[in-house]
Parts: structure tokens; C-alpha cells; sequence
């Protein structure tokens, strides 16, 4: 895994294909920013910050306001690596929010995907 590419990408530049893999699936923009603001405790006008601001990754999560603390909970494959055994603290993030948005294209629950 290359761990500083993910450092660097601009997560304004992977929102908009997080929000088309879910619309593909007759999913919406609000059920991703949902998502978001569940992982991160972004609102809509920081969320909205960050992508304007072109932030990396690793701005993205280190200015979150706080990780929920139900990302435990979130376990499975992605990308070929379970979620729960990676050790790079960023790149697991990232990878929690990618998992997240997988489920909610798979048809998954809102309350499945958020955990409750």
C-alpha cells in the first residue's frame, strides 16, 4: 500500500466520486455527507471547508472535529485489506470512510452503515 500517495490526495478531489458511486446505486449526496459528518463530526459548512480549501487527506482527518467513536465497529475488506488490522492510523481512516461508502452502494441500511 502506498501510504503517502493516500497522505497527499486532495479529499476534495475523491468527494465527488464517493457521491457517483453512491448516485449510481440510486443513492444520495446526503446519505455520503451523512456518512461523513458520522465518521469525522464535520457539519455541512466545514465539510463544504474542506473541499474548498483542496485539503489532503491528512489535513482532512487531522482538523476532523472528532472520529466517532463507533468506528470499531467497522470491520470487513476493502481494497483487499481488512479494515480493522491496518496499522497506518490515516490510511485506516480513509479506509473506514471508504467502507462506508462501499456499504451504502451495496443497498446497506443507514442504521447498519452508521452503526446504531
Amino acid at each position: 500500500m502506498n501510504n503517502e500517495r493516500i497522505y497527499n490526495m486532495v479529499f476534495g478531489g475523491v468527494y465527488p466520486l464517493y457521491v457517483q458511486k453512491a448516485e449510481k446505486k440510486g443513492r444520495t449526496r446526503a446519505e455520503v455527507d451523512e456518512i461523513i459528518y458520522w465518521l469525522t463530526g464535520y457539519d455541512q459548512v466545514a465539510l463544504q471547508q474542506q473541499i474548498e480549501q483542496k485539503s489532503s487527506f491528512e489535513a482532512f482527518f487531522a482538523q476532523a472535529p472528532q472520529m466517532n467513536p463507533n468506528v470499531v465497529k467497522i470491520t470487513g475488506v476493502i481494497c483487499g485489506w481488512r479494515v480493522e488490522q491496518i496499522e497506518d492510523p490515516l490510511v485506516q481512516k480513509v479506509r473506514y470512510l471508504d467502507k462506508l461508502i462501499d456499504e451504502l452502494a451495496k443497498g446497506k441500511t443507514m442504521d447498519k452503515i452508521l452503526r446504531k
